[in-house]
């Protein structure tokens, strides 16, 4: 559980104790199985899947229509229930191969169907098992598309799902919960999800009916800070010669550099960068005067951008999908890439000396930032991903190019 507010996440409350002697039969009206009560009071109805159990967060919707696994299970959708714009999921099933943290973060998920009986080689389990496994509560059966009109139009709600398979719930103890839920605005969630001492990784990147490799012989050091940092991303960098060591996000700029690496990753995470910026600011000027190279990815982009002047806002829907145009102003190349933000580095507010080099070509935002005459950049989005399918794993050989210089 994540945030000051992790008392209102998954737990049994007495919001769906069906038996509770006080309520009176309109609080505990027999419905479906599964809700998603918003703060403002709308209610969606739905079949319950998954943990029975109830989960609070902020809602947004997220338009990929493949790897649910992998997004249920990336540390920045902490704090968050996602709800699916794509009809099917669960096709696939679950497996222990495409997930990218060991416990997942997010609070629940919406979804139009869920398939009950997944079709896939690979597959392990169903969604719902591996959804139990992990406490997180599912709904299905509800209009995904009026909910994500909704996002679209007012921006992402405060909310709860709740599963009791027996259909009973405590509509209003759920709406207030909705409505004590803080936000993500001024939270600090990094902290939350961070591994919690350094530890070393040498897997590499997915063959085909291979598995996953090992790096064995490595040239170069990489240190990596972890946010919430996804397991692919640790996997592109050994696949590139890097020996990696991962330290928790709350590490000063000299235990980074007590490892003596070649180039500093700042990994994605969840929450609010100027939140996480109060520790992570000081460490990140730390390595820029050390001349390090680093390379910046989601909230490690954003708190760059703060470390180097700039400043971030809040977005109204964010940008949660694998199918985000972005163009490379250098290049003139358009990349597909997989995105999970609700803040961005304010493009209007760059300082001098920092350069925009990739900008949505859905809004505008910015995507993309590097110091002249420094082997130091960042983008918004998700290079370890696969949606182009490999559109930005150039950046990870600009890195490793940028600190084998250093070695």
């Amino acid at each position: 559980m994540v945030g000051p507010a992790s008392h209102q996440g998954r737990r049994m409350t007495e919001a769906f104790r069906p038996s509770a002697p006080h309520a009176g039969a309109e609080a505990f009206r027999l419905r479906k199985t599964g809700v998603l009560v918003l703060a403002d009071g709308t209610v969606f109805e739905g079949t319950g899947f998954g943990a029975e159990t109830a989960a609070v967060g902020e809602v947004c919707f997220n338009t990929a229509m493949t790897g649910y696994q992998e997004i249920l299970a990336d540390p920045s959708y902490a704090g968050q229930i996602v709800a699916f714009t794509f009809p099917h999921i669960g096709i696939v099933g679950a497996n222990e191969e495409d997930i990218e943290s060991t416990t997942p973060a997010v609070r629940g998920l919406v979804v139009r169907a869920h398939a009950e009986r997944p079709s896939n080689y690979r597959a392990k389990a169903t969604l719902d098992r591996w959804l139990k496994r992990h406490n997180i509560p599912g709904l299905s059966g509800i209009d995904t598309r009026k909910l994500t009109a909704r996002i679209r139009e007012t921006g992402m709600p405060h909310g709860i799902v709740a599963y009791h398979p027996e259909g009973r719930f405590d509509i209003e103890d759920l709406r207030e919960q909705a409505k004590a839920f803080p936000g993500l605005v001024g939270l600090d969630l990094a902290k939350d999800v961070t591994c919690r001492q350094m530890y070393r990784w040498d897997e590499t990147p997915w063959r085909w009916n291979e598995g996953y490799g090992k790096q064995t012989a490595p040239s170069w050091r990489a240190a990596v800070v972890d946010y919430g940092v996804k397991r692919n991303i640790l996997r592109l960098l050994a696949g590139s010669g890097a020996e990696i060591t991962v330290v928790p996000a709350q590490s000063s700029a000299e235990d980074v550099m007590r490892h003596a690496p070649h180039g500093v990753l700042l990994s994605n995470g969840p929450g609010d960068p100027a939140a996480t910026g109060a520790y992570a600011i000081p460490m990140i000027r730390g390595l820029i005067d050390r001349g390090v190279p680093l390379f910046g990815i989601c909230l490690g982009h954003q708190m760059l951008g703060l470390a180097l002047g700039g400043e971030t806002k809040k977005m109204s829907q964010g940008h949660h999908g694998a199918n985000h145009p972005v163009k490379d102003l250098e290049t003139g190349k358009v990349e597909i890439v997989s995105m999970n933000h609700g803040f961005t580095v304010d493009r209007d507010r760059l300082p001098k000396g920092v350069k925009e080099t990739h900008v949505s070509l859905f809004d505008g935002t910015n995507c993309g930032i590097r110091v002249e005459g420094k082997p130091i950049f960042s983008v918004q989005y998700h290079p370890e991903a696969s949606p182009g399918p490999m559109d930005s794993h150039y950046l990870f050989d600009r890195f490793a190019k940028a600190a084998k210089e250093r070695a």
